[in-house]
């Protein structure tokens, strides 16, 4: 099969979809790989190690995108890009549909076979794919929040570990998934005070087992947040309905309640974000203030770290992109029926009804298409 590994050309994006070793793999199993001359650069991987792994470089992009039958990539394609799709091609990478109409639009009209990662799940229902770069996200955030919370950057000029005779910052995570769990360790490893809140007793009983009395659990109702926003310095939203829209948890008037400089990490930005105030941000660019409060809104948190998160990345992928291009989508599909749950979208049609539901579009059942 012919795949093609174009370079990011979304702001401040330095990952890239594989690494040279994943490409390798790749080239061993009997496909051409072609990828694009420096998409690997800004994640340290040079042309010539993709060279030396089999791949053909080029820097002819309307080339790599007609002649591939399967495009991977790291984030969402941007709107040069859709408009190099058409039917017949599969494209695997972040979608995040359900909070990007236009794009969702966008690869209807094209009538690709649409693959998101993050809505790929495992015999267990969880996310593989999307697991990888949550742990990064979810870590970063606190990187982020505390850096946010210095005066410098908007903050009240707290120092999150604080020092003997100073208090600690408070910290409150919602959601107890993969990032709120990678965000409260880094949160506790700093040595902040920390709270999570979650649905799920299930989550928080693993949470405070595996935390002890070093972290605060909480069921989250409306009450107990809203009481826990109001005292904390960093907020770090981690919720994820897996395909659909954040839902708001944070409302703006709550802001007001708040001690001005206090931090908002959204965390879950790329599905829409779960504050009110929220909306997506650059690295160039990563905070705002709103009634005071600092906001950290980066869509693509882990593309400050392109390395870490080009490797964790390919690691989890390979085996699925592996299968497309041996089997076909049909075929892997069939043999695979979680990674079936990966498909957005295919020769026109939606086939994810949370993503339908968010636009008053309408959904097939993506079983019909491989039986």
């Amino acid at each position: 099969m012919k795949i093609a590994l174009p370079k990011e050309i979304k702001s401040h994006e330095y990952r890239v979809a594989l690494t040279p070793s994943g490409v390798g793999e790749l080239v061993a199993r009997g496909h051409r790989v072609m990828v694009e001359r420096g998409a690997g650069a800004g994640a340290g991987f040079s042309d010539a190690e993709y060279g030396d792994a089999g791949a053909e470089l080029t820097v002819e992009v309307d080339r790599l995108w007609s002649e591939a039958e399967l495009i991977v990539k790291v984030k969402e394609p941007q709107r040069g890009e859709v408009a190099r799709l058409g039917a017949g091609q599969m494209l695997f990478t972040y979608l995040h549909l359900a909070a990007d109409r236009a794009l969702t639009e966008g690869l209807l009209e094209s009538r690709a076979t649409s693959i998101a990662y993050e809505t790929v799940t495992d015999a267990e229902g969880r996310l593989p794919l999307l697991a990888p770069m949550s742990r990064v996200a979810g870590r970063m955030s606190v990187q982020a929040g505390a850096h946010s919370l210095e005066r410098a950057q908007g903050g009240a000029g707290i120092l999150i570990s604080g020092v003997p005779g100073v208090a600690p910052a408070k910290v409150t995570v919602i959601g107890a998934g993969v990032v709120g769990e990678n965000a409260a360790r880094m949160a506790l490893g700093l040595g902040a005070e920390v709270s999570v809140f979650d649905l799920s007793l299930a989550r928080l009983e693993a949470l405070d087992q595996r935390y002890g009395g070093r972290l605060r659990t909480v069921y989250s109702t409306q009450d107990a947040l809203a009481a826990a926003i109001r005292e904390s310095d960093l907020v770090i939203g981690a919720v994820l309905v897996p395909g659909a829209a954040a839902p708001k948890l944070v409302k703006r008037a709550q802001l007001a309640q708040m001690r001005p400089g206090s931090v908002l990490v959204d965390v879950a930005i790329d599905q829409g974000g779960c504050f009110e105030t929220s909306r997506p941000t650059t690295h160039d660019n990563p905070t705002y203030l709103v009634d005071g409060i600092n906001h950290y809104c980066v869509a693509n948190m882990p593309g400050a770290v392109p390395r870490t998160a080009t490797q964790a990345l390919t690691s989890a992928t390979l085996p699925y992109v592996a299968a497309l291009a041996d089997k076909g989508w049909r075929r892997a599909f069939r043999e695979n029926g979680n990674f079936l749950s990966g498909l957005n979208a295919h020769e026109g049609v939606l086939t994810r009804g949370e993503i339908a539901a968010a636009f008053g579009l309408e959904a097939i059942d993506s079983r019909a298409l491989i039986r």
